[in-house]
């Protein structure tokens, strides 16, 4: 670990070697390190350690009204929300479409903190009446996520940490640095997150990356990250799908009414930003829904719940239709959209919307995003929104790959478990 030439890398380190960085929005993210093969086996062999969540807000909500609040503008119940708890807290607009979401956590009576927050909880709060303060948290937090991922942490920490519960946190000492550990993780088996204030960033970062060094811990780049996303079933916001925050032209007020730049692509046409949302029930998140209180999009919601129309489903690319479109690059005439490895569209491009028809025997059933090369599984996988009478596993259907007004090209698919990684996953064990 070195001083490096970046004025800010969130907390991340700088080690004087090849690394692949990208600049996106005014910030510096690490974009590759020791390769995506490397990388993408790492949660599934070992373990990795990821910064790129340092480069999110993170606000602190305090005052007698937080938790109403909170319930108010959130699909989940706070019937029960202890101290020292965490939810993954969804939002919606009237019309039952995500808006925002991130995890949520409550450290005192009174306290609550929102992590990878957006501007939509501080929209709602400025429009509320609520008796709540708010503060913005300079933090890094870096996810370590796979098999190995608790034994490198206790390494690091020097002591046992298998007390942490799924969605729980404590604090601990690692690097001689005070952080909090928080057992919670995008790739769907065991994971943790580790939070602490930007200027030890560093010093932990490093300590933990050591500390892993007999347990194969991989540093994951953004590059490579989304790939665990599509294998551990959780959809990821602006690349699976977009917060529907900018139908609200209040919200637009709010933010500024600027434009919103952002890639759209996919083969359904620009125009159809419905495509590209999701309400929590086209994404599985259900269960994070519950009418035991008022909460904006409930009466949407509530129509949806008693009449759901479609799911969240891995879809299982055919590996020949997968080399046609690479093959197209080696012939005349124009070729099919770039499959980029090992995800595509890649995120470098920034906020994205893309979405894909899926089709049934020439019929539309749905939309697919998110797509990977897993080269755990040797496949080619994304995320499919399905109607659900079509969601059975082994129905076969097709992908319509490229961009609207562009070649197209149809791939056979098969649809598959949701999600795809089910191997010791984190809320289980």
């Amino acid at each position: 670990m070195e001083t490096g030439p970046f004025k800010d890398l969130r907390g991340l380190p700088y080690y004087d070697e090849p690394i692949t960085y990208l600049a996106l929005a005014g910030r510096i993210f690490a974009w590759e390190f020791d390769g995506w093969k490397k990388e993408s086996l790492s949660w599934k062999n070992g373990c990795y350690i990821h910064a790129g969540l340092s480069s999110l807000p993170t606000i602190r909500f305090t005052g007698r009204d937080a938790v109403p609040f909170f319930e108010s503008i959130s699909t989940n119940s706070f019937a029960k929300f202890s101290i020292g708890a965490m939810k993954h807290a969804v939002m919606c607009n009237e019309q039952g479409l995500i808006a925002a979401h991130g995890v949520l956590q409550r450290d005192q009576e009174d306290v609550l903190t929102f992590f990878a927050a957006g501007p939509w909880p501080i929209y709602q709060l400025a429009k509320s009446g609520f008796d709540v303060k708010r503060a913005m948290v300079d933090i890094s937090i870096f996810q370590v996520a796979g098999p190995t991922s608790l034994a490198t942490l206790e390494r690091a920490a020097g002591e046992e940490l298998s007390d942490i519960r799924f969605l729980r946190y404590r604090h601990a000492t690692i690097g001689g640095k005070q952080v909090e550990i928080a057992r919670l993780g995008m790739s769907g088996n065991l994971a943790y997150e580790v939070r602490v204030p930007v200027s030890d960033g560093p010093e932990v970062y490093d300590a933990i990356f050591r500390a892993g060094q007999d347990h194969g811990i991989q540093r994951l780049g953004w590059r490579t990250y989304l790939v665990n996303h599509i294998e551990g079933g959780f959809p990821q916001q602006n690349w699976t799908f977009r917060p529907a925050d900018l139908e609200d032209q209040g919200y637009r007020d709010f933010v500024g009414n600027r434009d919103f730049p952002a890639h759209i692509s996919g083969s359904v046409d620009p125009a159809d930003m419905r495509a590209r949302y999701r309400s929590p029930f086209e994404v599985n998140w259900q269960s994070t829904t519950k009418f035991d209180h008022e909460f904006i999009g409930r009466k949407a919601l509530e129509a949806e719940a008693a009449n759901p129309r479609r799911t969240a489903v891995t879809l299982r690319w055919h590996p020949e239709d997968v080399l046609d479109i690479h093959a197209s690059l080696l012939k005349p005439g124009e070729p099919y959209k770039t499959l980029d490895l090992p995800s595509s569209p890649t995120w470098k491009e920034g906020v994205l919307g893309h979405a894909d028809h899926l089709l049934k025997d020439g019929r539309p059933i749905g939309y697919s995003s998110g797509t990977v090369y897993s080269y755990h599984y040797r496949e080619v996988l994304s995320m499919g929104c399905i109607d659900i009478d079509e969601a059975r596993i082994g129905n076969e259907v097709t992908v319509m790959w490229g961009d609207h007004g562009s070649r197209i090209k149809p791939v056979r698919a098969v649809v598959e478990r949701y999600p795809y990684l089910t191997e010791d996953r984190n809320d289980a064990i």
